[in-house]
């Protein structure tokens, strides 16, 4: 059973300490608006992580039934819960990029994963569980255009060309992506976003002169699909977009690209109490009262994802009125003080949602914890249900 509260947001469910509400309307209308600013390319809704903390099954089938024809995953685990769960190489093609040695290859295969490789050592094994198995790869060959991370640097892209090029003559692979990532997309004018872009340019036209003839190059992650039309390619990659923040929230609000949040996270008073002033509260009592206050126990902590860097600055909404976590927050709990308001065990309250009611939201949780809101949403954790809206018939 659920009410709403004075905000027009849903209650949480009775009888739940904390709740994560997922708008999986939001998330199609998000989508809708990402493909109309690319304007051709195909989109790949990027689901690792959970899809970002809302759920990577569900959100891929929201996906998957709003038209999306390619999921993205970092791990290979997290690409093979996805065909364990129904979504199948027909409806969707699966990427996944963060392979370690001894990785689950032929496992892979067989459930028709697209699958990254940056250097020799992926190819290699690779290619022994296509021999075990008698599946073609389906391959992505991924550049380091200077992220510094996962991709094949400059001076190793001609050798790994060349044995992607002799695998699929041996039919045992066929390259279907070239692809890269870029490192600051989201500081509009950085000098790295050119560079990357003519280094991306360098190896899709080596590949070329190699040979190969990949389906998709794709480049743009969520700041870059915003900002960047000349990198879209063939394929974009929006991840935080998707879920209806801002990745460059100096340039724009979600509102500002069309975006909606969809994530809210709330919880219930636990306990409401009266002391007096110049009393502690929490660990260390890094927080005392100013003089005679209320104050409110909400049931969340940092086992629940809720960061500890939150203590004293963490902002959330009670009866429409903005308050601040008062003193440390410890594994399962947090108070606020509420002053000289009223307020009663059972209240609901309003940790983060998508703003349109004066309601804090992640990114003033990513600004309060010094962070990004990236992480605000990825780290709520399984301790906090999921509560899905709106899905698709």
């Amino acid at each position: 059973m659920t009410t709403a509260n004075t905000t027009g947001t849903a209650l949480l469910t009775e009888g739940v300490r904390a709740e994560a509400t997922i708008d999986l309307a939001a998330l199609r209308g998000n989508l809708d608006a990402l493909r109309a600013r690319t304007n051709g390319p195909e989109l790949m809704a990027v689901v690792k992580a959970d899809a970002y903390g809302h759920g990577a099954v569900r959100c891929a089938r929201e996906a998957v039934a709003a038209g999306t024809r390619w999921l993205g995953t970092a791990t290979p685990e997290e690409a093979l819960a996805l065909r364990a769960a129904g979504i199948s190489a027909a409806e969707a093609r699966i990427l996944c990029w963060l392979w370690i040695p001894g990785g689950p290859w032929a496992e892979a295969l067989r459930a028709g994963i697209d699958i990254s490789v940056s250097g020799q050592w992926a190819m290699d094994e690779l290619l022994a569980a296509v021999r075990e198995t008698g599946v073609q790869a389906r391959v992505h060959l991924k550049a380091d255009t200077g992220l510094g991370r996962n991709g094949c640097q400059p001076h190793d892209w001609p050798d790994l060309v060349a044995a992607a090029r002799r695998a699929e003559a041996e039919g045992m692979l066929k390259v279907v992506g070239i692809w890269s990532h870029f490192a600051a997309a989201d500081e509009p004018g950085h000098p790295s976003i050119r560079l990357q872009q003519d280094a991306f340019a360098e190896a899709l036209a080596h590949a070329e002169r190699a040979g190969l003839r990949p389906e998709v190059r794709h480049l743009a992650n969520s700041p870059a699909t915003l900002l960047l039309p000349e990198s879209h390619y063939d394929l974009v990659r929006p991840g935080l977009a998707m879920y209806g923040l801002s990745p460059v929230p100096e340039v724009g609000a979600p509102a500002d690209f069309g975006l909606r949040p969809v994530m809210a996270l709330t919880a219930r008073l636990a306990l409401v109490k009266e002391v007096p002033g110049g009393h502690g509260v929490s660990y260390g009592h890094h927080y005392t009262t100013p003089g005679p206050s209320t104050l409110g126990l909400v049931p969340v902590g940092y086992a629940d994802g809720i960061p500890r860097h939150a203590s004293g600055t963490g902002p959330v909404q009670v009866g429409g009125k903005w308050y601040s976590v008062a003193g440390r927050v410890a594994m399962d709990q947090f108070v606020i003080d509420l002053g000289g308001d009223h307020a009663r065990v059972g209240d609901e309250v309003l940790l983060f949602g998508n703003g349109e009611h004066g309601e804090p939201t992640a990114e003033d949780w990513g600004r309060a914890c010094g962070t990004l809101s990236y992480e605000i949403i990825t780290r709520i954790g399984a301790r906090v249900p999921r509560r899905y809206l709106g899905a698709s018939a």
